[in-house]
């Protein structure tokens, strides 16, 4: 059965068994997700509003993007279970003669490979989402603010939370050049969608607070 067949309740409560999948990897690829339908709905509750009529076709485009990425993140988030699965099998492998020490050990770098660019696949969706974030800030119905604060969080999550998944599995890859290139590729991607989703939240609190602030006055 997929991840994203379960109900909430069973999602939550397989997360919290003993079993090590679904972990930290589907779990960024859900905030993921949260993050792109939470942009689509803050866009969709913009749709048809007079005061954002300058701003229709631009919501539209961006909640159509949303729902795409949205369907991506769902989808990779199984793909990370499947990786992992196929990683911790290839660690039960025999390794009793030197052909299936080798064998054991190409399967398991095989399966780190895996492991990594299926992250780094989450790293690159959230760069798209980081971009409708951003271009939907005031852009979209500001009774929406605090919806846009929590996508640019769980944005944030889940890019970290990739991060963490790339970095676990480099550190037992020996292909030196491939861990350069995930390596100087993901710290890249980190640093402009976490700086970027942190700046729009902050932006977002401090705007917020004012109001709270002109009411106590």
């Amino acid at each position: 059965m997929l991840l994203k067949e379960h109900t909430i309740t069973d999602f939550v409560d397989i997360t919290a068994s003993k079993e090590p999948a679904p972990g930290g990897g589907s779990i960024a690829a859900l905030s993921g997700a949260l993050s792109s339908a939470l942009t689509a709905m803050v866009n969709e509750l913009t749709k048809g509003k007079k005061k954002y009529a300058k701003d229709q076709e631009l919501v539209e485009k961006l909640c159509k993007e949303a729902n795409e990425i949205r369907e991506q993140f769902v989808d990779v988030m199984d793909r990370d279970t499947k990786a992992y699965n196929k990683l911790s099998s290839a660690f039960s492998f025999p390794k009793e003669t030197d052909e299936e020490k080798k064998a054991r050990s190409a399967a398991i770098q095989e399966g780190l490979v895996t492991c990594i660019e299926t992250p780094m696949e989450m790293m690159e969706l959230c760069v798209k989402v980081c971009s409708l974030v951003e271009q939907s800030v005031g852009h979209t119905n500001s009774n929406c603010a605090s919806d846009l604060g929590v996508a640019a969080l769980m944005l944030n999550a889940a890019v970290k939370g990739a991060w963490l998944n790339v970095l676990i599995n480099l550190g037992s890859l020996k292909d030196r050049r491939l861990l350069k290139e995930y390596y100087d590729k993901g710290s890249s991607i980190l640093e402009k969608v976490s700086g970027t989703v942190t700046k729009v939240y902050l932006d977002i609190e401090a705007e917020l607070n004012h109001q709270v602030a002109e009411k106590l006055n």
